[in-house]
């Protein structure tokens, strides 16, 4: 009995030595980093200071309905304290809660889905950090079928399919690692890329804006030297992600000066000149968008 019980002693400290390996081997600093270039600040923090850091709240109008953005501090009982890195995982890459629930995907799984297993990690070293604030996350606002959580099933079935768990690949060019930072962490085609009527993306247009983004229309960031950015240099695109100021002295509002406030600003200059360098060699699409308030003709079928 006695044997037995040391037994089960030293078997409790292996797991429990094997879940303290697992958290030393995330990077809290780097997670900080990470959280900068996925915009988790911009979506997970109230504007002009109305909420507390990361504590949710935030609006996203869509033609869908508003949704509202989660508590992700380490609050256990409002926020994501009590989850487990397999719980974490779980979220950024299938979209789904830790009780087996399906995330909206307003919540850009989707794109996070393609992200490497140690930068989730250290995204979550790095949320657990923080102060955890005790606020109950907001229930969406959505039309009908949208709000019947149900609808969220066949979405998925239709538009969603979890990668398998495999190494990420080589990140060795600037276009390379440009595309991850643009594609994956920024998820950049969530707002840029129109959708079609049952919200999915559609792909043969990625990153040549829509009229229905947050906050209203949302241009076109292909190299078409027309519609897009295609006349802008890696020099623009750089002074652009720093200070919000285009080629012809315009500033940038809305939700993409957050995005800049809260992200992109804070990034290397490698980084950088790596997002402006696969942005400048993704497939140029004519494509101009009509602002959100307009009905007359469009140059081109941007939207359903």
């Amino acid at each position: 009995m006695r044997l037995a019980f040391i037994a089960l002693a030293l078997i409790s400290l292996l797991a429990a030595s094997s879940r303290e390996a697992v958290s030393e081997m995330a990077d809290a600093v780097r997670g900080k980093y990470i959280v900068r270039a996925a915009g988790c600040i911009s979506c997970h923090t109230q504007k002009d200071g109305k909420g507390e850091f990361l504590a949710g709240g935030r609006s996203l109008i869509s033609p869908y309905g508003t949704f509202y953005s989660s508590n992700i501090t380490p609050d256990v009982r409002t926020g994501i304290g009590a989850w487990t890195d397999t719980d974490f995982i779980r979220a950024m890459r299938q979209g789904k809660s830790p009780q087996g629930a399906a995330y909206y995907p307003a919540f850009p799984y989707v794109s996070f889905s393609g992200m490497r297993r140690q930068d989730i990690l250290d995204v979550k070293a790095y949320l657990f950090s923080m102060a955890p604030v005790r606020q109950e996350n907001r229930p969406h606002d959505l039309r009908f079928p949208f709000s019947w959580r149900f609808s969220i099933y066949p979405w998925r079935w239709l538009f969603f399919s979890p990668p398998e768990e495999m190494p990420g690949a080589p990140l060795g060019t600037p276009e390379q690692r440009g595309r991850y930072l643009v594609d994956v962490l920024g998820h950049c085609a969530e707002c840029h890329t129109p959708r079609n009527i049952a919200g999915g993306l559609k792909r043969g247009k990625a990153l040549a804006g829509t009229r229905y983004g947050p906050g209203g229309s949302v241009p076109n960031i292909t190299p078409d030297t027309e519609t897009g950015i295609g006349t802008w240099s890696a020099g623009d695109l750089v002074f652009f992600f720093r200070t919000g100021l285009k080629p012809d002295g315009d500033d940038v509002q809305g939700e993409m000066r957050d995005v800049i406030e809260d992200g992109l600003r804070h990034l290397s200059k490698e980084d950088l000149l790596a997002i402006a360098a696969y942005l400048k060699v993704v497939p140029p699409i004519y494509h101009a968008v009509r602002p959100a308030n307009s009905s007359g003709a469009s140059s081109y079928d941007d939207d359903w």
